[in-house]
């Protein structure tokens, strides 16, 4: 056990002894070290301005990451490497090669977002030689700009990559921060407190699984890109929080030939590219969670153990018949993802117990599969509702099977056992879906909020059903239309 935080902030070590369990990195940054040019612009990981970039061993490989400041808890840059835009300098002193390209091609006008966006594009420059323009746009995606209009910004992006790569100095440097990373990692729970209030953040799944018997009414917290904003704008102030992001256990994927196993502490991005492998969908699902610096730092496990009714990845789950581990000490609990899922907010997760892993079988060749998000804004937005479909249909193109899974349309993330009924034993038609629809009404009864009505949710549950028969029927016409939803949303 050690109560001594560390970690490298440029090229210095770091080491707090006493630290308010959820003070966040940008706050410590312009409070405490008065680095100000990470900025505070939404305090809820949408803008971007605060964007900074963690160094982190995975696997004995340097990783390095865009993520948001703002939500991110200052104890958990254990054993990280931090940079900020006032690390970034040429060999020389002068600007760095990104922040060039952005004066060049006159890329900042009133400048507030420009650090973080400076960070976004360096980590981008860290991690891929020679990314196009839609990949520049996705990782500029959780970055808001309203001067610029982004197209300077894009080709400054791409002017980086012109005529070969130039040495780089925090490049260069990154095997001597990896081997000092690595004398870090002693192994040891990080055991912080101030004021009554505790972090703790181990090493081992068994030690996590020690933890949460001890503490079992802490909060665990992976990502922290929900429980960030329980403090930035709930104004919360959890007594005690269990940290996972060191259990390096909790990060594998393993493809076993039938499924999927992913630990839950997976990243949005890792689980992104594995999924992608069973359907295109799942990809573009996926490359909608948040801005990339949400996908850096969000996990699967996360994503499903926060319970929100709206989250986007439990329905396409549901839909392929995942399942969950629970693990409470020594034991494992398995159930149906379906299962987990109890009332609003609600789940059966036992005092003691926690998401350990999540299986996801591969859908067999036969089968057809469909997943939708709908939100009033493209990018980086909450859905309105999800929707998922899973069928299997007979030589004589009967409907075997069938999982309809959706979101947004109730208290949780809930299948459709009535429209499901309706569809099983009939031919896959026009006849079918309307049937299904039909009974949509017996299965939700969705509120009217901010994001939409209950007419709305309805009718586009409904819309989306149809679609999917369009997919597997008509796929000509069904790219033809997704080409066209895709222009419109892009303007």
């Amino acid at each position: 056990m050690r109560r001594t935080l560390r970690f490298i902030l440029g090229e210095e070590l770091i080491e707090i002894a006493a630290c308010d369990p959820t003070l966040t990195v940008l706050d410590w940054l312009r409070l405490e070290r008065r680095l100000t040019g990470s900025k505070e612009g939404c305090a809820e990981g949408d803008c971007g301005a605060c964007t900074v970039v963690v160094g982190r061993l995975d696997r004995g490989r340097l990783r390095y990451e865009a993520i948001n400041a703002c939500i991110r808890f200052l104890p958990t840059l254990e054993g990280c490497h931090l940079l900020t835009v006032e690390h970034l300098k040429a060999a020389d002193g002068g600007l760095h090669p990104v922040q060039q390209a952005l004066v060049t091609h006159h890329g900042s006008q009133c400048g507030f977002c420009t650090p973080g966006i400076v960070m976004s594009l360096f980590a981008l420059w860290l991690n891929e030689a020679a990314p196009d323009v839609a990949r520049i746009e996705d990782a500029l995606a959780g970055n808001l700009c309203r001067c610029t209009g982004y197209q300077p910004i894009i080709a400054a992006a791409l002017a980086l990559y012109r005529g070969g790569r130039p040495q780089e100095r925090l490049a260069q440097a990154e095997a001597a921060i990896a081997a000092r990373l690595a004398e870090l990692a002693d192994g040891e729970t990080l055991v912080l407190g101030e004021a009554g209030r505790s972090f703790h953040a181990p090493v081992t799944q068994a030690a996590l699984a020690e933890l949460v018997m001890q503490h079992p009414d802490a909060i665990l917290v992976a990502g922290a890109t929900d429980v960030g904003l329980w403090v930035t704008k709930g104004m919360q102030i959890p007594p005690a929080i269990l940290y996972l992001g060191r259990c390096e256990e909790m990060r594998s994927i393993v493809d076993t030939g039938d499924t999927l196993r992913f630990g839950a502490m997976a990243n949005h991005g890792d689980v992104r590219a594995a999924l992608a492998a069973l359907s295109p969908q799942l990809d573009e699902l996926m490359r909608r969670f948040g801005g990339e610096q949400v996908r850096n730092a969000g996990t699967i496990g996360g994503n499903i153990a926060n319970g929100s009714p709206i989250g986007d990845l439990p329905p396409a789950l549901i839909a392929l018949g995942a399942r969950l581990l629970l693990r409470s000490g020594t034991g494992l609990r398995e159930i149906a993802l379906e299962d987990f899922f109890l009332d609003y907010r609600k789940q059966d997760r036992r005092k003691g117990e926690f998401v350990s892993e999540i299986i996801v079988p591969k859908p067999p060749a036969d089968a057809l599969f469909h997943v939708s998000k709908i939100s009033k804004r493209f990018d980086e937005d909450i859905s309105a509702l999800c929707a998922a479909f899973f069928l299997r249909i007979d030589a004589e193109g009967r409907i075997l099977e069938a999982r309809l899974a959706y979101g947004g349309m109730a208290g949780i993330p809930k299948r459709a056992a009535a429209a499901e009924a309706a569809l099983r034993g009939r031919v896959w038609d026009e006849a079918a879906v309307d049937a299904a629809i039909a009974r949509l009404p017996a299965d939700f009864t969705p509120l009217s909020d901010m994001r939409a009505s209950a007419g709305y949710r309805l009718t586009v549950a409904g819309n989306l059903l149809r679609r999917f028969l369009i997919e597997t029927r008509e796929p000509a016409t069904a790219t033809r239309v997704a080409g066209l939803l895709v222009e419109a949303a892009h303007g």
